[in-house]
């Protein structure tokens, strides 16, 4: 019998504060274009960088985007993860709330792991095969539970920024 072994990596997310990232799994070689086709048509003013793990043939980090800083930082956190057919977004005068939709429905996506502008870690699992994302560690645990008066707070902050009439 042939034994199994398994070991794991965090690997956090290295971002400035102002950007948000996207971190998902996909399945086909023309995924970091099919994203940045998703993404370019968003907004005029969303700035991204686009990577993407191969898990087969050259086996290479694919990259996009259409703001150098960003496309090197994806490339980086990307390349960090190391697990095939992962991708790494990176947004700037975007929110993760605006891309979610046109990411999820480009075909090749098959999950979305966390969409945040919280620090993050991704959980990965190393076997002999090669490595996976399990999961991410998204922001800090709660300190607490809402009063009213949080309610109220949280429902004025979004009819303040549009989201709530």
């Amino acid at each position: 019998m042939t034994e199994t072994t398994l070991s794991w990596d965090v690997v956090p997310i290295e971002k400035p504060d102002d950007v948000n990232v996207v971190v998902g799994q996909a399945h086909f070689i023309k995924t970091v274009d099919d994203l940045h086709e998703a993404l370019v048509g968003i907004s005029p003013s969303l700035r991204f960088g686009v990577a993407f793990c191969e898990a087969s043939g050259a086996r290479l980090v694919r990259r996009s985007g259409n703001d150098p800083e960003l496309v090197e930082l994806a490339t980086r956190n990307a390349s960090a993860i190391a697990a095939g057919h992962a991708f790494v977004i990176l947004l700037r005068e975007g929110f993760p709330l605006n891309v979610l939709n046109p990411v999820k429905a480009v075909p090749e996506v098959c999950a979305i792991f966390c969409a945040t502008a919280n620090p993050v870690d991704i959980l990965v699992a190393v076997t002999p095969r090669g490595r996976g994302v399990i999961g991410v560690v998204d922001g800090e645990p709660p300190v607490g539970v809402e009063t009213d008066a949080d309610v109220a707070d949280r429902r004025a902050l979004l009819r303040t920024i549009g989201y709530k009439l």
